[in-house]
């Protein structure tokens, strides 16, 4: 039942928050299940990718998911990943850990914050121009902001076995200048995409004992996305953001210490 209850967990913040699901995969993988980290990395890409491509065919009935933009970011997810998987394993992991939980604590508190609160820098030269419907116009120039935002997800991914998520809505609302709700469906062809690359540069890590397991916390996560589609829809976004920070500082403090 526990990988079926983690599983859950992580889909569910996956279809609330559109990025939420990798970050809890790696510690419940780890100190839930007993895996160890490239093991944990590994697993954790396979079922985030999967429940997030079924997470964009639920959101596209919707006429939520930019195809096009998400395909782009992640082209740039899918040159970087094995870079970053490369990184990742030369690191000692107790160290991997531990800077995983330091870019847990980062983004937690970035949840937190109200968007243009002081300090934050001004992105607006990031952004594609737009079209009279409000998607992004694409162009050369727009193609590659989205690159580049999926490269540097991409080198993360492989490093610490996260979609990205995290990275990517924020990205998709600064370049493409779209809704939340289209950029929390977009994030998941993204997260699909990059999470595709960094499995296929970690699955040397794996052994044929760990496939019952994985394929429970599949079965769980796949559950937990189709509650989280459906429940965003009544929750508010300001409230699933503070929810999410909170729950992320929280779990980076408890892998912090059990790192060190």
């Amino acid at each position: 039942m526990l990988p079926l209850l983690y599983g859950a967990i992580v889909g569910l913040s996956l279809g609330l928050t559109g990025g939420g699901g990798s970050i809890f995969a790696v510690p419940l993988l780890i100190y839930g299940l007993g895996l160890d980290f490239r093991q944990a990395v590994a697993v954790s890409l396979a079922v985030v990718g999967l429940t997030a491509l079924y997470g964009a065919a639920l959101q596209a009935r919707r006429g939520h998911v930019l195809w096009g933009a998400g395909a782009v970011l992640g082209l740039g997810g899918i040159v970087a990943a094995p870079f970053g998987a490369m990184i990742g394993s030369h690191l000692p992991a107790q160290l991997s850990l531990a800077l995983f939980a330091g870019l847990m604590l980062f983004i937690g508190v970035r949840m937190l914050r109200r968007p243009g609160a002081a300090g934050d820098v001004p992105l607006s030269w990031i952004s594609c121009e737009r079209r009279p419907d409000g998607r992004p116009k694409f162009s050369p120039l727009c193609a590659g902001k989205l690159v580049s935002a999926g490269a540097l997800t991409g080198i993360l991914s492989g490093i610490f076995g996260v979609g990205g998520g995290f990275l990517v809505v924020p990205a998709l609302l600064v370049v493409t200048c779209v809704s939340i709700e289209r950029a929390l469906a977009t994030s998941l062809v993204g997260i699909f995409l990059i999470s595709a690359s960094g499995f296929a540069a970690n699955a040397g890590n794996l052994t044929p004992a760990i496939a019952p397991l994985a394929l429970t916390f599949l079965t769980g996560s796949a559950a937990g996305m189709t509650a989280g589609a459906w429940l965003k829809k009544f929750v508010p976004a300001a409230f699933l953001s503070k929810l999410f920070g909170f729950s992320v500082i929280g779990t980076a403090i408890y892998v912090l210490i059990r790192s060190l």
